[in-house]
């Protein structure tokens, strides 16, 4: 072997499931259990996997190697529940599809969230909502990838920026911590509105995904001038006067976030639509249920919003 290569600027490890569309052998597993799979697998090896929820974005993280030219690496590793022999489909599925991908760990059955950890990844899709609870506990970014339905984010237009990385983010217990939805659930919303006007000054505790927008702020700002290949947007249901503290957190961070929406507890997907999301993030799943309508939607299980 070679040397050790240095870390990525860039790590985002996924889940065959939310690459690919794994449904129909899911289904499979679920029905006749896990000997039915493997060899329903096998026999299939051969047959190419169709795109998941979440390949455009895997794609356009890739690409971006290319647009930067060598100044940063983007780097997408596999982590499946499948067993080396049943994941060769999995990877007979990536060089047909022309993916970069070279790094995979099959776990046969076993969560694979650890592995998560260990690579440095800035962020963990999956489709399984326990391997996901677990990688942000063990303080991973991460999001339940729900698998594509007919009529879906899938079915719409490509995006017309074709090589921009487009991605979405709520505030609260995703970019920031719960402290302020505490404060709404727990004493109502003209509570909330005069607590965030009183703290506008006092920056915001860091959420679970704040250290992947700065990461992504990083890689825009190496950006040849006059090119945006990552674009991002904050979509929240706060408004004024909640607004102030959430601009002067971002202000304290030094991270920019090209796209702010403050709407005031209206509906978010048809914003998200007209931003065009490679991706979303949310806390709550309602409105990850809605956005995924029209984009593709990661469930974030943290926060309040969350507790059983």
């Amino acid at each position: 072997m070679g040397t050790i290569e240095s870390r990525p600027n860039l790590v985002v490890a996924i889940s065959s499931r939310a690459l690919f569309d794994l449904d129909e052998s899911h289904q499979v597993f679920q029905r006749q259990g896990v000997d039915a799979y493997y060899e329903y697998q096998i026999q299939h090896e051969e047959d190419v996997l169709e795109p998941g929820v979440a390949f455009s974005l895997v794609r356009k993280l890739l690409n971006l190697n290319d647009l930067f030219q060598g100044r940063i690496k983007v780097e997408v590793v596999l982590l499946s529940r499948n067993s080396a022999d049943t994941g060769l489909r999995v990877f007979n599925s990536i060089e047909h599809h022309g993916l970069d991908i070279t790094r995979a760990a099959f776990t046969s059955g076993r969560s694979p969230f650890e592995y998560a950890s260990v690579l440095n990844a800035h962020l963990f899709l999956s489709a399984d909502s326990d391997d996901v609870a677990r990688a942000l506990k063990s303080g991973v970014a991460a999001a339940t990838i729900t698998p594509a339905q007919p009529g879906d984010a899938l079915d719409q237009p490509m995006n017309k920026k074709a090589d921009q990385l487009r991605i979405a983010f709520d505030g609260d217990a995703v970019l920031f911590s719960d402290e302020a939805e505490r404060i709404y659930r727990q004493q109502g919303l003209e509570a909330f509105e005069a607590s965030e006007k009183a703290a506008a000054k006092r920056p915001l505790e860091a959420g679970p995904f704040r250290c992947f927008l700065e990461v992504l702020h990083k890689l825009q700002s190496l950006a040849p001038e006059g090119t945006a290949p990552i674009r991002t947007a904050l979509v929240t249901a706060r408004g004024a006067p909640a607004h102030e503290r959430v601009i002067r957190t971002l202000r304290t961070w030094g991270i920019r976030i090209d796209e702010a929406l403050f709407l005031g507890g209206m509906d978010k997907s048809a914003f998200l639509k007209a931003f065009q999301a490679d991706i979303f993030f949310d806390d709550q799943t309602h409105h990850v249920e809605s956005a995924a309508q029209f984009v593709p939607a990661g469930h974030v299980p943290h926060g309040v919003a969350n507790k059983g």
